[in-house]
């Protein structure tokens, strides 16, 4: 096939122009997405130079460069104005920064806080505008719950509430399912789903008159088993499976519900060792005798060991999920899921094109690595008869010789 000088150039002319016209009105970002299109787009060049004639070629990047322009471009976001958004979790973390960024862009922020001495409640009153309101809220109260109603209610009569940002969260145990009391189940679910539920249930009236926006904060641990994790995981899986229910529901009210699913960052809460350690103590101060004596004290030393070292592997760059919400409330058409975070992609196929086998070790591998307990460990033997008898809470009395026969 006969080659031809830069039969090309009309399209990269063509993608040079949108792209510099985009990064003038701020639609486009440098960074490696852009560069990575760009090197595809001269592999393209070069098939194209091969292997098909020369307006085919030309129609062909013309296309594709347009179309990676687009997918990079930030998509259409709709005005603050005078925008109120209401923010749970505010005392560290994504809640905290996100009311500070809210707040920078001119919304009227609304952030909860548990304890409104709190460091986090101290920093959001130092660095924020007067627009910014601190209301106490204990999403296991229904007291609370109904102050911020009310408060709400009364301090968006005239602006109304455009956003709701479910951000607060809770998880109280890293151990396997059979050494985590239900206590802790009923814990994270009291917080992550029913405390949730709750709230966003009162507001549903302000939010369908203003044809707002739901944003929740859910975790990866929702979507795939992750070791030790079974309590908080099947709580914010309730959670998710909520907010999807809503975002049917609501769509004809022009209410619309998005799901942040964050990677691991360094937040407070889990860079708070000593927490960590507490918890631990009061899991084994806790446990019954029986389990211990089957799983042991150095198997749960190992889980939370191993938890603690994936924590130091965590992102100590919260903006990516910052980004995320406030995406989900400003833009014209908001994605119904953000996966914020490095190398989420990659776990999300493996968990759901890859067989069963492989997800469990990929996910020990990069969380928690697996150990044998005490009881299934070579050497070990199950309780003998004599055990048996001593564990039995109602023993039955000797036999007769005519039984015993």
């Amino acid at each position: 096939m006969e080659r031809w000088p830069w039969p090309s150039g009309g399209a990269w002319l063509l993608v040079a122009a949108r792209a510099l016209l985009q990064l003038l009105r701020a639609d486009l970002r440098l960074g490696r997405p852009l560069l990575a299109a760009l090197a595809l787009l001269a592999v393209l060049d070069w098939l194209c130079q091969r292997l098909l004639p020369p307006l085919a070629a030309l129609a062909v990047l013309a296309a594709a460069g347009w179309s990676a322009l687009s997918r990079l471009a930030r998509p259409a976001r709709l005005p603050v104005a005078t925008r109120a958004v209401l923010i749970t979790g505010c005392d560290t973390g994504f809640g905290k920064e996100t009311a500070k960024q809210l707040d920078t862009m001119g919304f009227m922020v609304l952030a909860t806080v548990l304890d409104l001495d709190s460091p986090g409640a101290r920093e959001l009153r130092a660095c924020c505008s007067p627009r910014l309101k601190l209301l106490q809220m204990d999403l296991t109260k229904s007291g609370d719950i109904n102050h911020v109603l009310e408060f709400t209610k009364a301090h968006t009569s005239s602006t109304g509430l455009w956003g709701l940002v479910n951000n607060a969260g809770h998880n109280d145990v890293v151990a396997d399912v059979e050494l985590s009391p239900v206590a802790t189940f009923r814990n994270c679910m009291e917080v992550n789903f029913f405390g949730t539920l709750e709230l966003t249930k009162g507001l549903l009236p302000l939010l369908r008159r203003s044809k707002g926006r739901i944003v929740t904060v859910g975790s990866p641990a929702g979507d795939m088993p992750y070791p030790c994790l079974a309590a908080y995981g099947t709580s914010k899986a309730a959670m998710v499976l909520l907010m999807d229910t809503f975002s049917c529901e609501l769509l004809p009210w022009g209410v619309k519900v998005s799901v942040v699913q964050p990677g691991c960052f360094k937040t407070e809460s889990v860079l708070d060792i000593q927490r960590w350690e507490h918890k631990k103590r009061r899991l084994l101060a806790d446990l019954p005798g029986e389990l211990l004596q089957a799983y042991g004290e150095e198997y749960i030393d190992h889980l939370h060991g191993q938890f603690l070292h994936s924590l130091r592997l965590a992102l100590p760059d919260l903006t990516p999920v910052v980004d995320s919400i406030t995406d989900a409330l400003l833009a014209a058409q908001p994605r119904r899921r953000y996966y914020p975070g490095k190398g989420l992609g990659l776990m999300y196929f493996i968990h759901f094109y890859l067989p069963e086998g492989f997800r469990r070790r990929f996910l020990q591998t990069f969380f928690i690595s697996h150990r044998l307990p005490r009881a299934l460990q070579p050497g070990q033997h199950g309780p003998t008869p004599c055990q048996d008898a001593a564990l039995d809470p109602h023993p039955k009395p000797n036999p007769s010789p005519a039984e015993a026969r």
